[in-house]
């Protein structure tokens, strides 16, 4: 499974690496990091043939989140990647927004590792 998480705090790749260390040296997992959604965008347009799941935080400067699930659900990248949006903050109006635009599931910060394993594992 090839993941793409995007989120403009840097400390997250590390964590994410530390978190899935086993499911990665068992091939089960292969990780790539965007620090913004422009970022993103050009992994997807390098990779566009790839099928991806990305976990993509909402709040970032620049492009935010929201913008990029829209940019991904426009575009009709083929095959459509699985979007799965992360933030602190996990008011209603924010989730209902992110899935009415085409989110496949919406997580809270912090994240809690053991149910994102069984939410990824499980698709």
């Amino acid at each position: 499974m090839k993941v793409l998480v995007v989120d403009d705090e840097v400390d997250i790749q590390d964590l994410f690496l530390q978190k899935f260390r086993k499911e990665i040296k068992n091939g089960e997992i292969e990780f790539s990091f965007a620090t913004s959604g422009e970022n993103a965008l050009v992994y997807l347009h390098e990779h566009e043939s790839e099928a991806i799941l990305i976990l993509s935080d909402i709040n970032m400067p620049g492009m935010s989140g929201i913008e990029l699930l829209r940019e991904i659900v426009e575009k009709n990248t083929k095959p459509k990647p699985i979007v799965m949006m992360i933030t602190a903050y996990g008011d209603d109006e924010t989730r209902n927004k992110a899935l009415s635009l085409g989110a496949d599931d919406f997580l809270n910060k912090p994240l809690d590792f053991g149910d994102l394993k069984e939410r990824l594992f499980k698709r």
